[in-house]
């Protein structure tokens, strides 16, 4: 069970480990928090700009959810349907529907539900900044806590994670072989430390489908950087996924390659 933020979220740090486990059989849940009408409408228009219709938003942004989900063959998904939250200082942070302003058990009551309905041995989310401070991302990662707090039922639980070493020699790469990445820069404390990563999970074989799986979101693609990185550079990007291990209660090795350690 991966529990997301927004449409589009379930590509960069999980589409490959949930086409992965989709195609060796494993039952494979995501759980999408928002409707994503925070996002850009047809055109570019962004939230707050005329034209920008979130009713529009909403049904294109679920409407790529699908494709995306088709292609990457998740087999089971559940929309808790709040409203998108915004970037940190946008109006909707201040809304009472928005998802970061839903109290944190009715949310995480959800979400037990459907760990009791589903059985995950592995649950994955963000970690506690939201990978980058996203309010609606940090509510996934609280409410995901409160509910596995509550219902006992994973196995093991993971944090996505941005390897820092990898991210930079992707970017080394990038300028090394002129590829246009324009004054797109990274803070220098952006991603993971390498000595916090527990797991890297080699997803090389489903790089072209998380990078059509990502292509679905073209509502979005201004937004996306990835989605502008030539076909070497997504190799690099797409090829692993890291993730930080919170715990396990079955044996498995401190470095993993596979999150179902100890539960094959």
């Amino acid at each position: 069970m991966a529990v997301h933020a927004h449409p589009d979220d379930e590509v960069l740090s999980t589409g490959g480990v949930l086409a992965a486990a989709t195609a060796e059989g494993i039952r494979t849940v995501l759980v999408t928090c928002t409707n994503g009408e925070q996002g850009d409408a047809p055109g570019g228009i962004k939230p707050g700009e005329p034209g920008h219709d979130e009713a529009q938003v909403r049904e294109l942004r679920l409407g790529e959810l699908r494709e995306s989900v088709g292609l990457l063959g998740i087999t089971d998904v559940e929309l808790l349907g709040y409203h998108d939250s915004g970037m940190v200082g946008w109006e909707a942070n201040g809304r009472s529907e928005a998802f970061a302003n839903i109290p944190l058990d009715q949310a995480a009551d959800r979400l037990v539900a459907l760990m009791e309905r589903y059985r995950p041995d592995v649950v994955v989310t963000y970690d506690e900044n939201g990978a980058y401070g996203h309010p609606d991302h940090i509510k996934a990662h609280d409410i995901t806590v409160a509910a596995i707090e509550k219902c006992r039922i994973p196995a093991k639980f993971y944090h996505t994670a941005i390897s820092r070493n990898r991210i930079a020699e992707l970017f080394d790469y990038l300028r090394e072989s002129g590829a246009e990445v324009g004054d797109f820069e990274l803070p220098d404390d952006f991603g993971t430390p390498e000595e916090l990563i527990t797991t890297v999970v080699d997803v090389s074989p489903h790089v072209d489908r998380k990078r059509k799986a990502l292509e679905a979101h073209a509502s979005q693609g201004e937004n996306i950087f990835f989605l502008r990185l030539p076909d070497e550079g997504v190799r690099r990007a797409f090829g692993s996924e890291s993730f930080v291990r919170q715990f396990s209660t079955v044996p498995a090795p401190d470095q993993e390659d596979d999150l179902f350690a100890g539960l094959r």
